[in-house]
């Protein structure tokens, strides 16, 4: 089973539903904005994304934090944390492929895992 998150309005998500759509891949979409990730679901991600890279320190939302709250971000505990209160601080879309995790969109990696 292929599951998707993010938002509906993110560009990057809106690229990778459409490339999946084109590719005739069925995939669930989960809406940051109506079910919210727990703590337990951003740690299964956490399991094969870097947190360096799940945590998107290049948005909008990250540079609104103030000074102490990025600082949260300096452990694992306080960036799932932030992630939790914030989910437009998480790389979208994160994409769940036969039980393994990717953050972001490029239509070269989609190739590489669906052709798996």
């Amino acid at each position: 089973m292929t599951i998707i998150y993010g938002i509906p309005n993110c560009d990057t998500v809106k690229k990778a539903r459409a490339w999946l759509a084109e590719n005739g891949i069925v995939a669930e979409f989960v809406d940051f904005k109506k079910t919210p990730p727990d703590e337990r679901l951003v740690q299964s991600w956490l399991r094969d994304i870097p947190l360096e890279t799940l945590l998107n320190k290049r948005g909008t939302t990250w540079r609104k934090l103030t000074a102490e709250e990025q600082a949260l971000a300096d452990t694992q505990e306080g960036a799932v944390e932030l992630m939790v209160a914030q989910p437009s601080l998480i790389k979208r879309p994160v994409l769940n492929c036969n039980g393994r995790y990717y953050a972001g969109f490029q239509t070269a990696s989609y190739e590489e895992i669906f052709a798996k």
